[in-house]
């Protein structure tokens, strides 16, 4: 079906979804919406949180999108079944994704978590995991400082490892063999993270939530028989900001992991 993937978030880390849907399935086009003027929505209460998602949705519908990615945890944790029942259209997030793969690949049954402190306080990853299977066990823990390291660039030398080293120790000293990063930052610095995990004696398997997600984005589109192939050009992409289009420009390039080049920026108005 030749019809957009609409995917937002909050701000720019949804960007990292983006890039890992447009290295699983090239063809597709994607209309992005990064909600900037409104982020954190962490800090918001659920009622707004939906709110604030259903004006999203209805922004990118306005483009005939086939399907929503919401590429935002908080979003995930307490808005989606009301998108699934308000929109009429497939909507997937980000949390049950990364859920299924680090459960999936957990050989110990004890999975490691690292998210925003607010997502840690949700419990969403843990009732995400536990309704696949309830013996597993789940160890969270808040990597906050992660999210402006992502954002500064500051993503290896000795202050992100630093960091990491002091994050990842409860699980570490836990014995996790599966670390699902639950925040669209925190890819940015999976190398930094895979080496300090290297030096432990059982260093654990990484999960990226943003490429599980696009696992899943795969079947869903067979599923539903929404997958659009084409031969003649790769995928478009579309952004729009609800506010300061010029700097998220300037910052979202180590997000995407290569240039927007001649991507659109543009700003939008959701009210």
């Amino acid at each position: 079906m030749r019809a957009p993937i609409g995917v937002f978030d909050s701000g720019l880390g949804g960007l990292t979804v983006v890039r890992a849907i447009r290295a699983a399935l090239p063809d597709e086009d994607i209309v992005y919406l990064g909600d900037t003027a409104r982020v954190p929505y962490g800090t918001r209460s659920p009622e707004t949180v939906v709110r604030y998602a259903a004006s999203c949705a209805r922004a990118l519908l306005r483009h005939d999108v086939k399907l929503l990615v919401v590429a935002c945890n908080t979003v995930s944790a307490v808005a989606l079944p009301e998108l699934a029942s308000r929109f009429g259209i497939p909507v997937i997030g980000v949390i049950e994704a990364g859920a299924k793969a680090g459960a999936g690949i957990s050989q110990g049954g004890r999975i490691g978590v690292l998210a925003t402190a607010g997502t840690v306080a949700s419990g969403a990853y843990e009732r995400a995991i536990h309704a696949l299977n309830p013996r597993l066990e789940v160890v969270a823990v808040p990597a906050p400082l992660f999210v402006p390291l992502a954002e500064e660039g500051w993503t290896e030398g000795a202050i992100p490892e630093g960091i990491a080293d002091r994050y990842l120790g409860p699980l570490i000293e836990a014995q996790v063999d599966s670390i699902i990063l639950g925040c669209t930052h925190y890819p940015l610095l999976r190398t930094t993270i895979e080496r300090v995990l290297s030096r432990s004696a059982a260093p654990a398997q990484v999960v990226d939530s943003a490429e599980a997600l696009a696992a899943d984005l795969r079947l869903v589109l067979d599923e539903y028989s929404l997958r659009f192939s084409r031969r003649d050009r790769s995928g478009q992409l579309r952004v729009y900001v609800t506010d300061q289009p010029r700097s998220f420009r300037d910052v979202a390039n180590r997000f995407l992991g290569a240039s927007l080049g001649d991507f659109p920026v543009e700003a939008i108005d959701l009210e």
